[in-house]
């Protein structure tokens, strides 16, 4: 009877440790795809920037036979294009402060993160509106320059400076990636802090 004793405490020991491992990987996945996301923040901002920042060209333009003037197009010609030049830049500049933060809540797992995720829906949502307003504002401006306006008398330009164009498009396609990105940190914070209050 002592023999059947000893044999039932190794059966107790060696169901615990598999368990602490899936709680390890279950707690990993938030932060590093938040991490994840941000760096991808970081590029695509920072890209749309440099690309709208190169976006200038000289073209001579032929009032008459003989005699042509130099034009020239270029971002700081638009306040819409400062603006979203600047939103982008602060979006870099945040994506790099909340992406080590990410990092480090990463490697020191635990409830830390879950605290971070408190403040960085706030100003994601903040950045997500920022930017997009700074995406819509330069698509509208883009647009006009592409189309042109009848109603206003207001000349298409892309067909002159389609090298600016084209730049600005990439840019304004990059910006909306930005925006989109955004979106989902915002998400996931929402879907973290809600998994948290329901478990109590």
């Amino acid at each position: 009877m002592a023999s059947l004793d000893t044999t039932a405490p190794p059966h107790v020991t060696t169901e615990k440790p598999p368990k602490s491992v899936q709680q390890q990987y279950k707690g990993s996945w938030g932060p590093a795809l938040d991490a994840a996301l941000r760096m991808f923040l970081f590029a695509t901002a920072m890209v749309a920037v440099i690309i709208m920042a190169a976006s200038k060209q000289t073209k001579l333009i032929s009032l008459f036979p003989g005699f042509a003037i130099p034009l020239e197009a270029k971002f700081t010609q638009s306040p819409a294009f400062i603006y979203a030049i600047a939103a982008l830049s602060v979006a870099c500049l945040y994506s790099i402060i909340t992406g080590v933060l990410s990092v480090f809540a990463l490697m020191k797992p635990g409830g830390s993160w879950t605290k971070l995720q408190f403040h960085f829906v706030i100003f994601d949502a903040l950045l997500l509106g920022i930017v997009a307003a700074a995406t819509g504002a330069a698509g509208g401006v883009a647009y006009i320059g592409l189309k042109g306006n009848s109603h206003t008398n207001w000349n298409k330009v892309c067909d002159q400076f389609s090298s600016f164009c084209s730049h600005l498009a990439g840019s304004i396609v990059l910006s909306l990636v930005s925006s989109i990105t955004l979106l989902l940190l915002v998400w996931l914070s929402i879907y973290v802090l809600s998994k948290k209050l329901t478990r109590g």
